[in-house]
């Protein structure tokens, strides 16, 4: 297995001397190209955008879910993947989760400034899910869905927590996943994506007051 990581942009690694400088350094962006025997993903992030979102994975339903996190989560993404889809989506679904974490890592950064915090209920008809995240930098995620048929189309509902457990490990962070409510599949996994995608929003915003230093007591996350 190979995995390559592009270089960030200066923007990342410059130093920042104060508030204006650190929030003057926006966009905050990254590229990640991950390369196995059995996938090929590619991923551009950018953390402040406005929403744009390119996905071709090979999994229709998983490219759909890109998009919620882009557009509710005003994050430009560009993904590209192949992969072994004809034996299953698993091994695309994965890599597209890891790699997408890794971009999340990168372009975070030392996590300097964020609020780091993220929370956010989304209803979508009867389905209700509430999220809650922390870039921690300890990995971790407490899956509560209930999702009540095996596909969403030709989607393995298995694959939700996969994704998500890919992305919370190499993103290092917290993250709770509950359902409150919800008998139609598609509206319990969407909603979710979507309670992620503001969650994220919520975390990674910079938070003025505090746009020098890591949001921990002790002084590194």
């Amino acid at each position: 297995m190979q995995t390559s990581i592009s270089p960030t942009s200066s923007s990342e690694t410059t130093p920042k001397a104060d508030s204006e400088q650190n929030l003057g350094q926006l966009p905050r962006m990254s590229t990640v190209r991950r390369t196995t025997g059995e996938t090929d993903v590619h991923v551009t992030i950018n953390l402040d955008g406005q929403g744009h979102c390119t996905a071709a994975t090979g999994v229709p339903f998983l490219d759909h879910m890109l998009h919620q996190i882009a557009s509710h989560g005003l994050i430009d993404l560009e993904v590209k993947a192949t992969g072994d889809i004809e034996i299953d989506d698993h091994h695309t679904n994965e890599d597209v989760g890891i790699t997408l974490g890794q971009a999340l890592g990168k372009a975070l950064g030392d996590r300097k400034g964020i609020i780091r915090f993220g929370h956010f209920v989304a209803p979508l008809d009867e389905a209700l899910i509430q999220v809650a995240l922390d870039f921690s930098g300890r990995p971790h995620l407490s899956y509560g869905l209930d999702i009540p048929t095996q596909r969403v189309g030709t989607y393995d509902t298995q694959l939700v927590r996969e994704f998500f457990v890919a992305i919370v490990n190499h993103a290092q962070m917290t993250l709770h996943i509950r359902q409150l409510d919800g008998i139609n599949s598609h509206h319990i996994i969407e909603a979710t994506f979507k309670a992620f995608a503001r969650s994220l929003r919520m975390a990674t915003e910079i938070d003025p007051r505090r746009a020098t230093t890591i949001p921990s007591s002790k002084g590194v996350l």
